[in-house]
């Protein structure tokens, strides 16, 4: 039996598997870069909440809260801060400051997340695509050198079955990277709603309009 080694498959696979491995790549490449990003962006949200809360309903402090989430730091965090610096002015103020910088927020999170969708798309197409070519060629083999060569044959159906395998290999982790850090955008999301209720609850108690 025929040792199979990376090399082999690759040669078999034929320019497919070389675009399929440049999207491997990609995939990986995102997932590094996206984890690092939203491991910076995200805070726990109930102390910081809780802290918030009391700076501005004990000690009516907007400074101290907002030192407090320059210590946390985070999506959420950033958020508060922003509208902890309209803090004075109307809740329509503070309202409009947290939602430009949750908006700022989400589309740096959200950030290179088609790729992963792209890739978990474009990848099993491709690996179809290398089937279809290498179906193509058994069939002709077929055609030229009917039952004398099945050596021939065999390996076009085999190139159709490694692009296939290899195109759904790279799509799958893929797709389940992007729901993986789609979701983690939500979380992320749901926190900084948070502190933007927060904000604007505490400001109308203390006789904010």
């Amino acid at each position: 039996m025929e040792k199979l080694t990376f090399m082999s498959l690759m040669h078999e696979g034929g320019t497919v598997m070389w675009i399929l491995l440049v999207f491997s790549v990609l995939v990986v490449a995102t997932a590094i870069e996206r984890a690092l990003v939203m491991r910076r962006a995200e805070v726990d949200v109930a102390p910081l909440v809780r802290k918030i809360e009391q700076a501005l309903m004990r000690r009516r402090s907007p400074a101290e809260a907002i030192r407090i989430c320059d210590e946390f730091g985070g999506a959420a965090a950033r958020v508060g801060r922003s509208g902890l610096r309209r803090f004075d002015g109307s809740a329509v103020r503070i309202e409009k400051a947290i939602e430009r910088q949750g908006a700022t927020e989400l589309r740096h999170l959200q950030r290179r997340l088609g790729v992963l969708s792209a890739v978990a798309v474009a990848a099993p197409l491709l690996g179809f695509l290398g089937t279809v070519v290498g179906m193509i060629l058994s069939f002709g083999a077929l055609a030229s050198f009917g039952q004398a060569n099945p050596e021939i044959v065999a390996l076009g159906i085999k190139q159709a079955l490694t692009t296939t395998a290899a195109g759904l290999t790279v799509a799958l982790p893929a797709q389940l990277l992007h729901n993986f850090f789609a979701a983690r955008v939500d979380r992320i999301a749901g926190a900084m709603e948070t502190v933007g209720y927060v904000l604007l609850e505490a400001r109308a108690e203390l006789g904010g309009s």
